[in-house]
């Protein structure tokens, strides 16, 4: 686009409404979507239902004579998602400031509702799902990921070079993240706990933290988790980490079986739906934690590779988006929809491959998980409403002017300070 997009003109209705008497309203240049991200986006979704409806139909039927029964509401959970994405692309991303607070409050209110055995459902040992008589049970540690984004970008923007004050920047940022991270590990969900961790921790750091402060934080946040937040079970995956092979029928089986999975697929995988058929892998979770499993063994090197480059296209453009964002509330934004996507797609496939203990979380857009899956398209239609808006810089890389320390807002790396130009 050749113009700056922060150069506004009035719409047809506000110029009737400046000649009536009234302000003068105006908005925003915008222009299309992102189309790399929504398609990769679209296929993911797409690839889930498939490979949802592959790993679980016959242990639906075998449960419930339905072989539905676990694809069916991962579909409608999906057209939901597909909606709130499509209405999210529509609205100025700005209009989440005045949410942004509400939603952060309303997110607590969820994780504590989590601990009133009237309202939760325990899974796996862990109270992490939330259920009011016979609606749909929803995940609230998803909800907090988005309210948590939502509003770091705001405040971050908002502080400005103050995020590199200890008393000013980093004191406030820790009462605005240690309670959601300490309510989800309470659960316990220390897997999901970690991606809300991480993608708090990059968005101070592209904000401007001072890098003292995050080390420091880091340091004893890992520290803390190993000595007094790791239960018996928690030490348990991790010693079976090191050596799966020492117990293939009892706490190695999970991690044995989805790798075996992953090399009985070879290059092109045995094809769809053989994974659940005689001579297959009986693969626990294969719906939602170890899908990435069944797509290996289903469709092999090349299906697996697809998937991971999805992500990858994902977080590539999603960087893009960030530098190019109109402002910095839309820069952090951005930023911080990129990097929980793509920290937890990167947490679940490395669980699979064995790259770190097992942790339950799901693969984002592909795992069975309606709250997940619907949350993330919304978190997606978001992104897609800053990409509206993005300015060509000249190169890829170039950041908005409006981002540096003399203009009082957070300070984002970038390649130079040249001035812009409206050519």
């Amino acid at each position: 686009m050749s113009v700056v997009t922060s150069l506004v003109k009035p719409t047809v209705r506000n110029r009737a409404t400046a000649r009536r008497g009234a302000p003068n309203v105006v908005r925003r240049e915008t222009h299309a979507p992102d189309y790399v991200v929504l398609v990769a986006v679209v296929a993911l979704t797409a690839m889930g239902v498939l490979m949802v409806y592959s790993s679980s139909a016959m242990q639906a039927y075998a449960g419930s004579a339905n072989s539905f029964a676990i694809v069916g509401p991962q579909v409608v959970w999906g057209a939901l998602g597909l909606v709130a994405m499509m209405a999210m692309i529509r609205v100025d991303y700005r209009r989440l400031r005045l949410l942004s607070i509400p939603l952060y409050i309303g997110a607590i209110v969820l994780l504590v509702l989590v601990f009133v055995p009237a309202f939760n459902r325990v899974v796996g040992g862990s109270a992490r799902f939330l259920q009011v008589g016979s609606l749909p049970a929803v995940h609230p540690a998803e909800v907090a990921k988005l309210a948590l984004v939502v509003y770091l970008a705001h405040w971050l923007a908002k502080r400005g070079t103050e995020v590199r004050s200890f008393w000013k920047g980093f004191v406030p940022f820790l009462l605005i993240y240690v309670p959601l991270v300490l309510l989800v590990i309470a659960e316990p969900d220390l897997g999901t706990a970690s991606v809300i961790a991480l993608t708090g921790l990059f968005m101070l750091f592209i904000a401007g933290g001072n890098m003292a402060h995050l080390a420091a934080l880091t340091g004893l946040g890992v520290t803390g988790v190993t000595a007094f937040l790791l239960h018996g079970y928690q030490l348990e995956r991790i010693r079976i980490w090191l050596n799966p092979w020492q117990d293939t029928s009892g706490a190695g089986y999970h991690a044995i079986q989805g790798l075996l999975a992953l090399g009985l697929g070879g290059i092109f995988g045995a094809g769809l739906g053989q994974s659940q058929v005689a001579g297959g892998i009986a693969l626990p979770n294969a719906s939602n934690d170890f899908i990435f499993a069944v797509i290996g063994e289903e469709f092999g090197l090349v299906g697996a590779g697809i998937v991971i480059a999805l992500f990858i296209i994902l977080a590539y453009q999603g960087v893009r988006i960030s530098l190019a964002a109109p402002d910095t509330f839309g820069a952090l934004l951005a930023a911080g929809i990129t990097a929980w996507l793509c920290i937890q797609a990167f947490i679940n496939i490395a669980v699979v491959v064995a790259l770190i203990p097992i942790t339950g979380i799901t693969l984002p857009f592909i795992s069975a998980g309606g709250s997940s899956l619907s949350i993330s398209l919304a978190a997606v239609g978001i992104l897609l409403s800053i990409s509206r808006e993005t300015v060509e810089r000249g190169t890829w890389n170039d950041a908005s002017a409006d981002r540096g320390r003399r203009n009082g807002r957070a300070h984002l790396p970038r390649s130079g300070r040249r001035p812009l130009t409206s050519g």
